[in-house]
């Protein structure tokens, strides 16, 4: 019960989080799309750009944690948490589409470079560097581990990364005259965007397809519980994510008729999840305890 609360906590200070970022990132979208026709740059128009769809991302992460924290219904017995992956995956899609726009409208920029006012260029994505770096260290005091954040952070980390290259280009054509400075740098920005949202699309997967945790060796999980005295089999042993911070475990477990008689049912469920918070931090596990006597019901079963 603990965990839980800490988990809700964890949650609203997150949202807290979220709200502030908010507030920063569409504030410097507006100056950036300002500075950008204004100097005519194309990467200032792209960080303007990723930061509109930050604005829209961080708006659905706000709304999904909120869902997450709804009561499960009668049918909805795990409660709404996936709602913060579909959110971080809705995240990657938009993420990737952004990529291929910049890739293109760069390369053509390459060919075709426009002339850009370096001077005002420099100073509204020097505002954009400052805001964001302000955004991501506030978002990094997070410890929840939750994929919803890491996909807010993530895009604030590529508009950081996408006002420096800003900065650098025109300084650049401010210093050379090389126009081109400007579609090289919105370029840089769709390349160190497109590996973080592979990943946050990765991860986002990893959840929703119910594959293990990539930190949980259940080849180990199932050793440490077969070495509990009284085991003789563990079989059906499922792990999967509920959420960002929530890992989930299930297992039959065959157990001798002395271990029944001598700890009861409870006291081995107590033994076992002991096991799994104690060793591997799962505090959401299900066992089902069988007799070694019933052994032969639960084959006869299968084979049906």
């Amino acid at each position: 019960m603990g965990h839980d609360h800490g988990h809700a906590a964890g949650r609203a200070e997150d949202r807290s989080r979220l709200r502030f970022v908010l507030a920063v990132t569409a504030t410097v979208m507006v100056v950036e799309l300002v500075g950008a026709w204004l100097a005519g740059s194309l990467a200032l128009l792209a960080d303007a750009g990723h930061m509109a769809t930050d604005v829209a991302a961080i708006v659905l992460a706000l709304g999904a944690s909120y869902v997450a924290t709804l009561p499960g219904g009668p049918r909805s017995t795990f409660g709404y948490h996936r709602a913060e992956i579909l959110a971080a995956l809705l995240n990657a899609l938009v993420l990737l589409v952004l990529c291929g726009y910049l890739l293109y409208a760069g390369i053509g920029r390459l060919a075709d470079p426009a002339d850009v006012d370096a001077g005002p260029m420099i100073a509204f994505a020097a505002v954009g560097l400052v805001a964001n770096g302000v955004s991501m260290l506030v978002l990094s005091r997070s410890e929840t581990g939750s994929l919803n954040l890491r996909g807010a952070a993530t895009e604030v980390l590529g508009d950081l990364l996408g006002s420096l290259l800003a900065v650098l280009a025109g300084i650049v054509i401010l210093t050379t005259g090389w126009h081109q400075a400007d579609a090289v740098a919105s370029l840089l920005i769709a390349v160190l965007i497109l590996p973080r949202s592979l990943v946050l699309l990765r991860d986002s997967a990893v959840v929703l397809l119910e594959i293990a945790p990539h930190d949980l060796d259940l080849a180990e999980v199932e050793r440490h519980l077969r070495a509990m005295p009284g085991v003789v089999d563990v079989h059906d042993l499922h792990a999967w994510t509920i959420t960002s911070g929530i890992p989930s475990l299930s297992a039959h477990v065959t157990v001798t008729d002395e271990a029944l008689d001598e700890h009861g049912v409870g006291g081995i469920l107590d033994r076992l999840c002991a096991c799994t918070v104690d060793d591997f931090g799962v505090r959401h596990a299900t066992f089902q305890v069988e007799p070694v006597s019933h052994r032969e019901h639960e084959d006869l079963g299968e084979a049906h």
